[in-house]
């Protein structure tokens, strides 16, 4: 093997930062499901290059946050049934994993900041918050229950769907904004009492995984497809 330095690290540049604001603005409905992202006018926009836009649009393609090709516009994702089946099959899982697991480990440090983060949600509610707002703390939450359970593994697991699932429950809630406005703060609350009270691993497990189904039933039916009676709970 030679001696030879290996190549110098990349600092984080000007595609990361273009990721991150096209991503916060999809995130805050400025550019809604199907919406087109124009490399020319995001560059003027950011006042960077071309090239450093079409780098960060790559980068949020591998998020699954937006759909490009050859010779094809490149626009926001706009969720499917394939979509929603796979990435909330996938989520259900992984949510239900990393609640019981937070529940054996949570301090009451950790399981106060969660019950604040329902009290937001509920005190943004109260004033009629814009619906992203509510998003936000609605996935702060379940980051922290993520958190909590302290599997690197896993929290990576979640971040590679994360963005995705911002996307869906906001094409979700515009759709059907009572519907989620009238679940989120009982829903939530409701799983930070199970995660504070303890020994209750199996009804914890059961509320984390219809808490997804939930969300992926009100999908399927905005997206016009048959409720086949089947859950999300894997088992």
């Amino acid at each position: 093997m030679k001696d030879e330095p290996l190549p110098k690290a990349a600092r984080r540049g000007l595609a990361d930062e273009v990721a991150d604001r096209v991503r916060d603005a999809i995130f805050e409905g400025r550019f809604p499901p199907g919406a087109p992202l124009r490399e020319v006018e995001l560059a003027e926009s950011l006042g960077v290059s071309r090239g450093a836009v079409r780098e960060g649009l790559a980068q949020l393609q591998r998020e699954g946050l937006i759909r490009t090709g050859w010779h094809r516009p490149t626009t926001v994702v706009e969720a499917t049934v394939t979509d929603v089946e796979e990435v909330y099959r996938v989520r259900v899982a992984l949510d239900r994993l990393a609640a019981v697991t937070a529940m054996r480990l949570a301090t009451s440090r950790q399981l106060d900041q969660l019950d604040r983060l329902v009290d937001e949600m509920a005190a943004e509610l109260a004033a009629d918050a814009a619906v992203p707002r509510l998003l936000a703390l609605d996935m702060a939450f379940h980051d922290q229950i993520y958190a909590v359970a302290g599997n690197r593994r896993l929290t990576e697991a979640w971040q590679a769907v994360r963005s995705q699932v911002f996307l869906f429950q906001l094409q979700r809630v515009s759709h059907a904004r009572g519907q989620y406005r009238a679940l989120v703060v009982d829903e939530h609350r409701e799983l930070a009492r199970l995660l504070r009270q303890g020994g209750a691993a199996e009804e914890l497990d059961r509320l984390a995984g219809e808490h997804v189904d939930v969300a992926r039933r009100s999908l399927l039916a905005l997206l016009g497809a048959p409720d086949d009676g089947t859950s999300a709970d894997p088992n």
